[in-house]
């Protein structure tokens, strides 16, 4: 009876003198949306969307022209050879969709991979940065309610961004 007195009381004393976990957490849609390289990334892409529109209208309108300029000499054509030119019409009219989809999906996928491949770095840098700062847990607060409360010193969204941005910059 001794014994299991003197196994509970070491085991009483080990558990006290243990350090409390050191946690924080971080909005994760801030520290994404505020990240100067995702920021660089999306400014990026918005200028390849304008440029991709500008080819797109262009290219959209020079078909309008030929198109109504069939539709006047079509009227002066045979039935047959109206049908022909009509198919090649037709045939152009298909193959610039297609391009214009194929350019599209490039510009969506490219995106995505960056995108991606940025979230992953975010994820990389807050685990290391947990590490060299003693950090048990570093959870993350979203839409979907991960982190439904935390005491306001616990949170370190900014101080991760701050450092994330910092770390770009001298990349």
């Amino acid at each position: 009876m001794k014994n299991i007195f003197i196994v509970v009381l070491a085991i009483a004393t080990l558990v006290s003198c243990e350090q409390p976990l050191k946690t924080g957490f971080i909005d994760n849609s801030e520290v994404i949306n505020n990240y100067q390289e995702k920021l660089d990334v999306e400014a990026k892409y918005k200028a390849k969307i304008e440029a991709f529109q500008k080819r797109t209208d262009s290219t959209s309108k020079a078909f309008q022209l030929e198109a109504q300029e069939f539709q006047l000499k079509a009227q002066g054509l045979s039935e047959d050879e109206a049908q022909k030119q009509y198919q090649t019409l037709s045939q152009k009219q298909q193959v610039l969709q297609q391009r214009i989809q194929f350019e599209e999906q490039q510009i969506q996928q490219g995106s995505q991979v960056e995108i991606d491949s940025l979230i992953s770095k975010v994820k990389a840098f807050v685990a290391d940065y947990g590490k060299e700062n003693g950090y048990t847990y570093i959870f993350g607060s979203n839409e979907g309610g991960s982190v439904m409360y935390g005491a306001k010193e616990n949170e370190v969204t900014q101080i991760i961004l701050d450092a994330l941005n910092a770390d770009y910059k001298k990349d």
